[in-house]
Parts: structure tokens; sequence; C-alpha cells
């Protein structure tokens, strides 16, 4: 089975949160110039495009993204279809997330441009966090920038889900994708120290597992 990308492509023309760094790609130095290579410097970010959270992003005293398992963000995984909900919440996913599910992506939307940040979005709840739980679910995937929403200081759903022991995967692209089971890969980058990192998510479809 071919790889589906889920990961929105990184260009300055890219939404970012409203007062963080924008993405910028430049050349700083050509094959012109050094006669034998081009060489290009990036800045952006750690939240910019299809982005992993680590706990340290909204507790001090949380793993940083070096120090999360790499098991979690490689296996199995299930793609719900949830279009235009207001919330991701415990009724939403009562009955559609299938058991054994250890990483569920929630597609909430039929478009997607990564060139506007959104004004709202569809916030996880704690009782969906503590229902995933329950369930087994180890990550969860959406295909919005954040999963509390974008004005929010409590984070009530980045808390839930941590404190639930599920990762976060936030704004993967889920248009071109079909509800059903696939395998997941997103690592994140082996940033020291860091709150979060972007990643190259795919996903690629596998048969039922029921």
């Amino acid at each position: 089975m071919t790889w589906i990308d889920i990961s929105q492509p990184l260009s300055a023309s890219i939404a970012h949160w409203p007062g963080d760094t924008p993405f910028s790609y430049r050349l700083v130095a050509t094959k012109e110039t050094t006669g034998s290579v081009n060489v290009g410097s990036i800045q952006m970010s750690a939240h910019t495009g299809t982005h992993v959270d680590a706990p340290f992003h909204f507790d001090d005293n949380g793993d940083r993204i070096d120090e999360l398992p790499l098991s979690t963000y490689i296996g199995d995984a299930y793609v719900i279809e949830a279009i235009g909900v207001k919330e991701i919440s415990q009724s939403l996913l009562e009955g559609i997330v299938p058991k054994n599910t250890k990483r569920l992506l929630v597609k909430t939307k039929t478009q997607t441009n990564e060139h506007i940040f959104p004004d709202t979005l569809p916030a996880v709840t704690p009782e969906a966090a503590a229902y995933l739980q329950t369930m087994g679910v180890i990550l969860l995937g959406v295909d919005v920038p954040s999963v509390d929403e974008p004005t929010s200081k409590e984070l009530a759903g980045h808390h839930a889900l941590a404190k639930s022991g599920i990762a976060i995967l936030e704004n993967i692209q889920l248009a071109h994708v079909t509800s059903g089971y696939y395998e997941l890969i997103a690592l994140p980058l082996r940033l020291v120290g860091a709150d979060g990192s972007p990643v190259r998510a795919v996903l690629r479809p596998i048969q039922s597992k029921e």
C-alpha cells in the first residue's frame, strides 16, 4: 500500500500561532559561492504545521520532546470522521472508537487551508480524555492547530490528555483520508529539551483488526 502524507507543507505562507515565530527558509550559501553545495537555514516555531506537543509545552515539570518514547508515534491507528463538531467530547467518541485502538486520529473537516489560522476549533474535553484512557488510547491526533481553543489559558484539553497518558499530535491533514485502520508514523525530531517538534506524519491503510 502507498503511504499517505498527512503533514502540512512548510512554506513562508503557512499559518502560525499569532505572535509566534513564522516559518522561513533561505539559502545562506549557494553552490556558486561555495563551489560545491547549496546550504539552507530554517527558522520556525516548534508548533508550526504538523507537530507533536511535549508535556513541557504546558507544564514546567513535564517531559521534554527528547524524553518521549518513540513507540508512541509508530504503530496502528484509527481514523474517525466527526465533520463540523464543536468539541471532541465523550459522547462523540462513545460507540465509534473501536476496542484496542492505541492511536486515534479525528477528522473534523473536509477541506484544509494551512494558510489561514482558525479563530475557533473543536477542543478536547477532559471527559473525552478520561474516556480515551479507559479505551487504552496512547495518542490523539487532530486536524487543527490545538486540542484547546486558541484563546484558552487553562488548556484543559492538554492537561487532561497528559494526565491520561495520551500523547498529542496536532495539525495533521485528514481531508483526503477516509475513516478506518492505518499504520501511522509521526516521529518528532530529537530536539534536546524542547517543548515540541515538527513531524512528517504519514499513514498506510491496513486491514481491520476486528
